[in-house]
């Protein structure tokens, strides 16, 4: 498998992209559950079905273009294809030297923000540290530690351990990046509405910002026609975290508020058959 990610990764993108789309669409009429669950997580967010009709495409381009973004020599891969969008809150926010915690959903092309950031701001401002699951098979694992691990871009496991390497960076001034509308495992999270609907949702993201002081920021890599590359758009979070907040529920909703918001704007580029509604094990489904 790693010598056919390295095939791909010599590809264009454009080409990457538009295998990605078929291969998208193929998933959606392949497979009931996933088609479903796409279905209502559409349904649930009071999307129009032909708006969220091309993410089917964009799931498929998501997959094909890690190759790209991951094997490239580090730079390559988005140098000449990148434009920014509200970069000037990051600079201002990193010059404060209390850190940023930026806050991505599974929206457009979420590994390239970091690499963006690493490439504009590693270099004064010290590398981004991302939130990461560790795959389950070997082989993955082993790609995504060879890959993930670029020049400016460091990865925290979803550990304890990770969790005060990402307190650590934070206190120096740094970046760190997580996707806040990822189901956390037993103990990390909280039922609050996402799109009307409780989901379980990580308590993290609010912990890091109360416990170091840093600025929350949303981003998102938007994935531009015909394989002309991304936009990486920066924006502040509509709704102020709260300082005192024991249970954290009343933070989580502030997020997933934000995080629908973002959503909303670009319904083509979600990944809606991501299974955010789902019960982790031992955890007791809301009400």
């Amino acid at each position: 498998m790693l010598t056919l990610f390295r095939w791909f990764a010599r590809w264009p993108l454009w080409l990457l992209h538009a295998v990605g789309a078929l291969l998208g669409w193929l998933t959606f009429w392949a497979s009931p559950s996933y088609r479903a669950r796409f279905r209502a997580n559409v349904a649930q967010a009071g999307i129009c079905s032909a708006d969220a009709r091309p993410a089917i495409a964009h799931a498929g381009r998501m997959l094909m273009e890690l190759p790209f973004l991951w094997l490239r020599p580090a730079g390559e891969a988005i140098r000449p294809r990148l434009d920014w969008q509200g970069e000037a809150l990051l600079t201002e926010a990193l010059a404060r030297g209390k850190g940023i915690l930026l806050l991505t959903p599974h929206m457009g092309s979420f590994e390239v923000t970091a690499q963006a950031c690493a490439q504009s701001f590693a270099a004064e401002f010290g590398p981004i540290t991302v939130l990461f699951r560790p795959a389950r098979k070997a082989w993955v694992r082993a790609l995504m530690d060879g890959s993930r691990e670029r020049p400016g871009v460091t990865t925290a496991p979803a550990t304890l351990a990770g969790v005060r390497q990402m307190i650590r960076a934070l206190r120096r001034g740094e970046a760190v990046g997580l996707l806040p509308d990822q189901v956390p495992p037993d103990g990390m999270g909280v039922w609050v509405p996402f799109f009307g609907k409780p989901a379980y949702t990580m308590t993290l993201a609010a912990r890091l910002v109360q416990q170091t002081g840093a600025t929350p920021l949303l981003i998102w890599g938007e994935r531009l026609p015909r394989g002309a590359g991304f936009r990486v758009q920066v924006s502040a979070l509509p709704e102020a975290l709260p300082l005192a907040d024991p249970t954290q529920a009343e933070s989580a909703a502030v997020i997933n508020r934000a995080m629908a918001q973002l959503i909303r704007q670009c319904p083509q580029q979600y990944l809606w058959g991501y299974h955010r509604y789902k019960t982790p094990r031992s955890v007791t489904k809301a009400a």
